[in-house]
């Protein structure tokens, strides 16, 4: 994929942040939440038409990149390098591909979920590392935060593809925290439950928009884009001796990962 990106002034690694996954749900929530509190963010994503609406409305630098091209990664570094560094590494592309068992699933859609949940946040984190290693030199503290899931703990019939990615994607970043012991670098997992975006259902049902509506169905207030994109921000502002290491969200009618209540929320008095 050509490498595309909105050129600027450098600028210092002083709250700048690099998001994946920018172009729809919580990257592009994240995006906003962080530019709207000062942040100075790099949004990356493979959609330019998307990325370019959001530089727009939120004056952040764009890069079009695919985290699973390593000519794209090693691109998306010597941008970072050029325009003066970060302080913040966002890891959020990921998806999920189909949910037949695992008798039926197609070994390509397990490959490419491993792809970019696994093996972009290994690309990206490898590859921004030494930005912020200087980062954290000039600052105290640099932070990765990882975007991952409960389904990472816990898994379900049709959906052993996905788990074991997040899985494996939790099991890395336990290993980077351990690897970067000694360091002022914080590794911040985010693992939310559900949460109603407006692509991640309908990518994982082949486009089916009615079953994916379907999955909300009779839910109170399931999780949104910008409630995670909270939380990322509150862990990057964080003062630097904290590190949240695992942070696990899910709407309140979401007890487990497979116990999800559908109707009104009432208390039993």
């Amino acid at each position: 994929m050509d490498l595309w990106v909105s050129i600027v002034s450098a600028k210092t690694t002083s709250r700048r942040a690099l998001v994946t996954g920018a172009s729809s749900g919580i990257g592009a929530a994240t995006v906003r939440s962080l530019t709207g509190s000062g942040w100075s963010v790099i949004a990356v994503a493979r959609r330019a038409d998307r990325l370019e609406q959001l530089r727009s409305d939120t004056g952040c630098d764009v890069v079009v990149a695919d985290v699973t091209q390593d000519s794209d990664v090693d691109a998306l570094r010597d941008y970072v390098e050029s325009t003066g560094g970060v302080s913040a590494l966002v890891n959020n592309a990921g998806g999920a591909v189909g949910i037949d068992w695992i008798d039926q699933a197609d070994a390509d859609d397990w490959a490419q979920m491993f792809d970019v949940n696994v093996l972009g946040v290994q690309r990206v984190t490898k590859a921004l590392l030494p930005a912020l290693r200087r980062a954290s030199a000039e600052l105290g503290v640099a932070d990765i935060v990882t975007i991952s899931s409960t389904a990472a703990f816990l898994s379900y019939e049709g959906g052993a593809g996905y788990t074991a990615a997040k899985a494996a994607v939790h099991s890395m970043l336990v290993g980077l925290r351990l690897e970067l012991s000694g360091e002022p670098l914080r590794v911040v997992e985010i693992a939310p439950g559900m949460v109603k975006t407006e692509e991640f259902t309908l990518n994982r049902f082949g486009g089916d928009a009615a079953r994916a509506e379907a999955l909300y169905e009779g839910v109170e207030a399931p999780l949104v884009a910008e409630d995670v994109a909270d939380v990322v921000r509150y862990a990057l502002e964080s003062p630097a001796h904290v590190n949240l290491d695992l942070i696990q969200m899910k709407p309140v009618a979401q007890a487990m990962q497979h116990k999800l209540h559908r109707g009104p929320l009432k208390p039993k008095l």
